[in-house]
């Protein structure tokens, strides 16, 4: 069975380990990259392929709005 694959863009250190955390008991899940602001996320999702973004709104660089709009 495939595992989704899921790509977390927070700006906040914490807030990613917490959720890599609580996806890492989830069996049909693979957390494939972390991104700490919206530039990252943009090349992560270019590089990654990820089937999941769990994007922060605010973050520096490039904020998640912007980011999406570019992901799209």
């Amino acid at each position: 069975m495939k595992k989704i694959g899921v790509l977390i863009a927070d700006d906040h250190a914490v807030v990613r380990d917490g959720i890599r955390q609580i996806l890492g008991t989830e069996p049909d899940m693979e957390v494939l990259g972390e991104a700490a602001n919206g530039r990252e996320a943009l090349h992560a999702v270019r590089a990654l392929q990820p089937d999941v973004l769990l994007l922060d709104i605010s973050m520096p660089e490039l904020n998640g709005l912007e980011a999406i709009y570019l992901i799209r």
